[in-house]
């Protein structure tokens, strides 16, 4: 199914979609990677607050290349989930609503989303120039000093994604993999 969605995503929505949908999201998203995530473990830890307000928001793990010319970003592909998982149960658990990324994700995140009432969706990987199409805006709001790993706040138009682990914990990874078989 496609859905047009707009962020940032109310519980209820979230509830509804699905494992395999096809969504475009339009709004307010982050960008955050390891040196991100890292930095704002350390900050948790030290009990201070995080530079970003995560409550119902989505973070796109995505660094992206310098813009070219009149561009507002440059390719902005997502990078691999999984080097986040140590790090997104305790965000989910703090208010994160889902992520973006691509490739599995471990139990412990599978198991916060399902906690949480959060999404995991992917971005096509190697689809970093068409995806940045879809930006309308972007500007760094965190650790700058961390360069194409600062957390930035993109405003996305249409920005096209599959959910792959809805909030009932199904897993499209494996869901696909099984109807694969069957066919």
């Amino acid at each position: 199914m496609e859905k047009q969605i707009h962020i940032p995503i109310q519980k209820e929505i979230i509830r509804e979609l699905k494992s395999g949908d096809y969504i475009y999201l339009t709004g307010e998203i982050y960008t955050a990677r390891d040196a991100a995530h890292k930095r704002m473990n350390e900050t948790l830890d030290r009990n201070e607050k995080l530079p970003i307000d995560i409550e119902n928001k989505i973070i796109y793990y995505m660094g992206p290349s310098p813009a070219r010319e009149g561009k507002v970003i440059g390719s902005a592909g997502p990078t691999t989930a999984s080097r986040m998982d140590k790090y997104a149960p305790r965000l989910m658990d703090l208010g994160l609503s889902g992520m973006i990324g691509k490739g599995k994700r471990s139990q412990e995140v599978i198991n916060s989303i399902i906690r949480n009432e959060g999404i995991y969706f992917a971005a096509v990987g190697g689809a970093g120039a068409l995806l940045s199409k879809c930006i309308k805006k972007s500007e760094v709001v965190a650790y700058d000093d961390l360069g194409t790993e600062a957390i930035r706040r993109l405003e996305v138009e249409n920005f096209p994604v599959i959910v792959v682990i809805d909030s009932q914990g199904n897993n499209l990874y494996e869901t696909a993999i099984e109807e694969y078989k069957e066919g």
